[in-house]
């Protein structure tokens, strides 16, 4: 079974049902009309231009090429996290802050796929590395995120408890240990509940687009489950990178809280 090529018209077709969202919007006075249509021509752009580069990528099949399209996700990593963060660490920290955790994590499970599990050969072999890197990240900069808007909302309300906290000689991590505790558990939530729904509710999109593509069955749930697999793992490291270093940073060394280095909330 070979998989059925879409052509421009298909897709034109699926884009009317972008109309229900509008309607929606118009209906309820939501204003968010221009904002799905902007949504909706980004994201047709963003995917033709990354598909163009990952042909190149894959013709050259070598190291470099490779590198420099994971620096690349690498960058968007980081303008995603931070330009939706509520109240973001301010200065060149607040954005390696951002994107760190979940590149680092996504890049230790993705040589750990490659390597351990795919075998593929070479290791950094784009076909394999790249696809993977990108699903991991971007699930991981999720978690990521809900931990770094929710340790820093925390952090303001509770700031007088954890003031009186660390005035008592308690630590950084034993001041706000209750903070952080939240914030891992919002930003861990979402990845067990894919977990959880996965198969009963909903096929996944990477089983959905092998099957769609002809793959059997089988062998596309496999492929499924060690992808979810990486992504917990990656999410889970992600979650309690961003959740210390974001301790470090709304801390100092003396152990006093410095919310005056966040920035202004957004909203």
């Amino acid at each position: 079974m070979s998989y059925v090529q879409l052509s421009t018209f298909d897709l034109v077709l699926a884009s009317l049902l972008l109309l229900i969202n509008g309607a929606i919007s118009f209906g309820y006075r939501l204003n968010l009309e221009k904002g799905i249509a902007i949504a909706a021509v980004r994201m047709v752009l963003q995917l033709a231009l990354i598909a163009l580069l990952l042909k190149v990528v894959f013709a050259t099949d070598a190291f470099w090429p490779t590198l420099l399209f994971a620096l690349l996700m690498l960058a968007a990593t980081v303008y995603e996290v931070a330009s939706h963060q509520s109240r973001r660490i301010a200065g060149w920290m607040g954005y390696a802050l951002a994107g760190g955790p979940p590149f680092v994590a996504g890049l230790v499970t993705t040589l750990f796929a490659v390597v351990a599990i795919i075998g593929a050969d070479p290791w950094y072999a784009p076909r394999f590395f790249l696809p993977i890197l990108g699903m991991i990240v971007g699930n991981a900069l999720a978690g990521a995120g809900l931990v770094l808007d929710t340790l820093a909302d925390g952090a303001s309300r509770d700031r007088q408890a954890i003031e009186a906290r660390l005035a008592l000689g308690q630590s950084r991590f034993v001041a706000l240990q209750d903070v952080m505790r939240r914030a891992v558990r919002a930003g861990m939530l979402p990845i067990l509940s894919t977990m959880s729904t996965a198969g009963i509710v909903a096929i996944p999109g990477m089983m959905t687009g092998q099957i769609l593509a002809g793959a059997d069955p089988a062998e596309a749930a496999k492929y499924q489950v060690m992808i979810l697999f990486l992504i917990a793992g990656a999410t889970g490291l992600a979650v309690l990178a961003a959740a210390f270093g974001s301790v470090m940073l709304l801390t100092d060394e003396r152990h006093r809280l410095r919310l005056d280095r966040l920035e202004a909330s957004k909203g």
